[in-house]
C-alpha cells in the first residue's frame, strides 16, 4: 500500500498545500487544496473519499473534484464521514448557494455524489481494485472530528493518521493495541503560540512529547509531522529536534520524527 502526499501543510502558501493523502490510486484521505495537482485522469480514478472533519483546509477541493471528474465518472463519488461532518457539507457547501447540490445532480437517482455516514470505532472496507481496511479514529477538536488507521485488506501494518486533534487519550489506548507502520501527527504551532494551539485544539511541539509518551514501550515506527503552519514550520521542527535530541524529555527522546513533504510517497508494507 502506498501513501501520496498531496498536501500537508496547516495553510497555503507558494508550494504549501492542505491536508490531502491519496491511498493508492482509488482512496482520498480528506481534500484539501492538494487535490488540485492530481490530474483528471487521477481524480476520476477516486472512488471514496474520507473526510477527518468539515474545516475548510480538508474539504475545500471536493466540490470542485467533483465538478471537475463528474462527466469522466458512471457512478457517484462515495464521501464518507462522521454525521455531523455531512450535516456540515449539505448544509453550507452543497446547498445550492456556495456550490450546486451534486447529491441531486443530475438525479436524486443517479448523482454526482453520495454521502454515507460512519462513527467512531468503525471499520470500512473500500476500494475494488486495492481494497483496504479504514478503522476510524476518536480525535479531539472543535468540531467533531476523527482520523485513520488505514491498511490492505490482504493484511500487514497500518499507516496511522491523527487528524487535527487535541491531547487524545482515547487514540492512543487503540494505536497500541494495532500493528503500526507509520504514524502522521498534526503539530500546527509552536510553543510560542501554545495559549492558540490550546484553543483551537491542535498539537504544538511541547503536547506532542507529551503525547508520543503514550506509545507503549518496544514500539517504534516513522511519525511525520504534519499540518504546520508555513509561517511557523521552520521553527516548529526546531522545537522538535530539540525536544528528540534532549534525554530528559519523555516520549520523543531517540524517536524517527520526520517534517512530512508534499509530493513524498509513503509505502507500507
Amino acid at each position: 500500500m502506498q501513501v501520496r502526499v498531496l498536501g500537508c501543510s496547516g495553510a497555503i502558501a507558494k508550494d504549501c498545500r492542505t491536508t490531502s493523502f491519496l491511498v493508492d490510486d482509488d482512496l482520498l484521505i480528506d481534500a484539501g487544496t492538494g487535490v488540485g495537482d492530481l490530474t483528471l485522469v487521477e481524480m476520476a480514478r477516486v472512488d471514496d473519499v474520507v473526510l477527518t472533519h468539515s474545516h475548510l483546509d480538508h474539504v475545500a477541493a471536493l466540490p470542485l473534484m467533483i465538478d471537475a471528474v463528474a462527466s469522466r465518472r458512471n457512478r457517484p463519488l462515495r464521501v464518507h464521514a462522521l454525521s455531523a461532518t455531512i450535516d456540515a457539507l449539505r448544509n453550507h457547501v452543497f446547498n445550492n448557494v456556495i456550490w450546486p447540490d451534486f447529491a441531486s445532480i443530475p438525479s436524486r437517482e443517479n448523482p454526482f455524489v453520495s454521502f454515507h455516514c460512519f462513527a467512531i470505532g468503525e471499520t470500512l472496507k473500500l476500494g475494488t481494485m486495492q481494497p483496504k481496511h479504514v478503522e476510524v479514529l476518536p480525535a479531539i477538536h472543535t468540531v467533531p472530528a476523527c482520523g485513520f488507521a488505514v491498511r490492505s485488506a490482504a493484511g500487514g501494518p497500518y499507516w496511522a493518521f491523527s487528524g487535527d486533534t487535541d491531547r487524545n487519550p482515547a487514540f492512543w489506548a487503540r494505536i497500541n493495541t494495532l500493528d503500526i507502520g507509520m504514524l502522521v501527527m498534526e503539530t500546527a504551532f509552536s510553543d510560542r503560540e501554545q495559549a492558540l494551539a490550546e484553543r483551537s485544539r491542535h498539537l504544538s511541539p511541547a503536547t506532542l512529547a507529551d503525547e508520543l509518551g503514550n506509545i507503549v514501550d518496544g514500539q517504534q515506527y516513522p511519525i511525520y509531522i504534519t499540518h504546520t503552519k508555513p509561517a511557523e514550520t521552520a521553527e516548529i521542527m526546531s522545537q522538535i529536534d530539540a525536544l528528540v535530541s534532549d534525554w530528559r524529555v519523555h516520549g520523543v527522546t531517540g524517536r524517527d520524527i520526520r517534517w512530512l513533504e508534499t509530493g513524498s510517497v509513503l509505502v507500507i508494507d
